[in-house]
């Protein structure tokens, strides 16, 4: 059976190790390097001329990489303590840990790098619970974003490229500069990036033309550690019995900051009582888990979750597995020993070991072991929820690792995973298979996209609604003319921010008045709890009325780029009912 598959995905190419496919992934820079080397070295060619295209491109991607970064550090400046009284009263908010001035640009008022604890997760405090921040009378600088959490730089992901630090945990706040005084809804972004990568610098993430399009918001940012750093389970080592939360690290900086937004935000005009949380892959999965974390629901009242749902997580024996495979690489035995490794070592390991494998952990305590049954069981009756997925999501992978590399760690990744399975859930992978259509890594990204977006969303709408939860569902399809992406990974992301200009993943503009009507409608759930929208504040005058969805019709709001429309899920097969729906229960195989 499981050669079966493996050949079946390969056509006979050899299977590269996860490890050896993901090092290459991290180190090499996805994107223009990979892509360009899968694609253009034929059977034909030499082995020189292979090693000479590799070396261009190489070379290329390196000299991307460094402009690239330059431009992105040039953003970098560190907030000052104001200790005379010149500054601008206009522009300062007083908080419970000290008072932050921001920058107005246009019509918005921008504060970056507001920190969310009382001590940054440094020195003793690395693998440790956030700690709570502290009462400050002091005046503060909030003119820059605070560090990007240590990562492997990638060209893919701006934030990698800008300064960073253990030191990272900080939040940043958009709002109108307006006369106002009635209090705003308020959406909390948490950025993706796998758990390994990402950073709320990412210019993408620069939310002053969201709140320039939406002044009836307020919304914030928020830093949390990835990695390593942020999802390492320790507890199981010898001295690890001081680094109990160390595998949901991640998880508890996002409480933090909600926390911190909950007893401040007032004071920017927001409401602590309107507040929706809203991240996109593992931002998303975030999301979805927060409202399971006891205690963290006092914080907010809505999710939008794009592209991730609670599949993104591991269990606790995954998690340990991941641990002691960094260790062997590593020749450590215990977390002192982990201590003494230098940051770039941890990364290099971490990048060979974790690509697409880490996520927060289900361990029956932070977070549930099983987070579609306490949907289902009501854990989120009184949380209203829009999530939903693009139409080929894992080609955002094809696209950054190269076809041939993803058809080798798809095959890897999928060996792995039929070792969890019974005979009968086998049966059903193979037979989705046969069935697919195209290349060997269009039939990968076909399953993959399936068992990671499609089938888990339609499961926590089905959940959802069990449990007596409101839930409103979405399926996005407008194509990227990027080669191999079409309705890829994160290609929404632009419209919704309002940044057309960060088209890297679209290769074109979207429809402006398209993304206009979709962001009206994420900024119409944030206020109400139903992102419909009534003529008068649609962008194109007309009328949309987004289905709730339920467990008979089962409809889902569509997003054509010139035609959204509500249509029932079996009309689109977004999910495979018999064979892919069934696999859910394994989360993140």
């Amino acid at each position: 059976m499981k050669k079966k598959i493996v050949a079946m995905i390969t056509a006979g190419t050899m299977i590269a190790s996860m490890a050896s496919a993901m090092s290459v992934y991290a180190d090499g820079g996805t994107g223009e390097t990979l892509t360009s080397s899968s694609t253009a070295v034929t059977a034909e060619e030499t082995e020189e001329t292979i090693s000479s295209k590799d070396s261009n491109s190489e070379a290329s991607s390196e000299e991307a990489k460094k402009a690239r970064k330059e431009k992105i550090r040039a953003m970098y400046g560190e907030n000052k303590r104001i200790t005379d009284d010149n500054y601008d009263k206009s522009l300062a908010v007083k908080c419970i840990n000290g008072t932050f001035v921001g920058k107005k640009t246009d019509n918005t008022i921008a504060y970056k790098g507001i920190p969310f604890v009382g001590e940054q997760p440094v020195g003793e405090l690395r693998w440790k619970a956030p700690v709570d921040y502290t009462p400050d009378d002091g005046v503060y600088e909030a003119y820059y974003n605070g560090k990007t959490p240590y990562q492997k730089e990638d060209l893919t992901e701006a934030a990698s490229l800008y300064v960073q630090g253990e030191d990272c945990l900080y939040l940043n706040i958009w709002k109108a500069d307006d006369a106002s005084e009635e209090k705003k809804p308020v959406m909390v972004w948490v950025h993706g990036g796998a758990y390994m990568l990402g950073g709320t610098v990412d210019p993408l993430y620069e939310l002053h033309d969201f709140v320039e399009d939406n002044p009836d918001v307020i919304v914030v940012s928020i830093e949390y550690r990835v990695g390593p750093f942020g999802y390492l389970h320790l507890a199981h080592l010898p001295d690890g019995e001081d680094y109990p939360d160390a595998q949901n690290l991640g998880v508890m900086d996002q409480v933090m900051a909600l926390k911190w937004i909950h007893e401040n935000i007032e004071n920017f005009g927001g409401d602590p009582d309107n507040v929706t949380i809203w991240g996109e892959s593992a931002g998303g999965g975030s999301v979805t888990m927060l409202p399971l974390v006891d205690g963290a629901q006092e914080y907010f009242n809505r999710v939008i979750a794009q592209s991730g749902a609670p599949a993104l997580t591991i269990s606790t024996e995954d998690a340990i597995r991941l641990t002691n495979e960094m260790m062997d690489i590593l020749g450590c035995e215990t977390v002192a020993d982990l201590q003494e490794v230098a940051i770039e070592e941890l990364l290099d390991a971490a990048a060979v070991v974790f690509g697409l494998r880490v996520a927060p952990e289900r361990d029956g305590n932070y977070l549930p072991l099983d987070p579609y049954e306490a949907y289902a069981n009501g854990a989120l009756e009184n949380i209203d929820i829009l999530h939903g997925c693009n139409k080929d999501e894992m080609n955002y992978f094809v696209v950054t690792m190269g076809p041939d590399i993803f058809e080798q760690w798809a095959a890897d990744r999928m060996t792995q995973g039929l070792v969890q399975m019974s005979d009968e859930d086998q049966e059903l992978m193979t037979s989705f298979l046969e069935d697919a259509q195209g290349e060997e890594y269009e039939r990968a990204s076909a399953l993959l996209s399936q068992l990671w977006f499609n089938a888990p969303h339609i499961r926590l709408s089905e959940e959802q609604t069990k449990g007596g939860g409101r839930s409103y569902t979405y399926y996005f399809t407008p194509e990227s003319t990027v080669p191999y992406m079409k309705c890829g990974h994160a290609t929404e992301l632009p419209g919704i921010f309002n940044h057309p200009e960060e088209n890297g993943s679209t290769g074109r503009v979207f429809d402006e008045t398209f993304s206009r009507i979709m962001r009206r409608m994420w900024v119409q759930f944030a206020k109400t709890g139903n992102p419909s929208l009534s003529a008068d504040i649609s962008p194109d005058g007309k009328a949309y009325k987004f289905p709730l969805y339920d467990k008979e019709k089962k409809e889902v709001m569509v997003f054509d780029e010139f035609n959204i429309q509500p249509e029932k899920e079996s009309e689109r097969k977004i999910v495979d009912w018999e064979r892919m729906y069934p696999l859910t229960g394994y989360l993140l195989l």
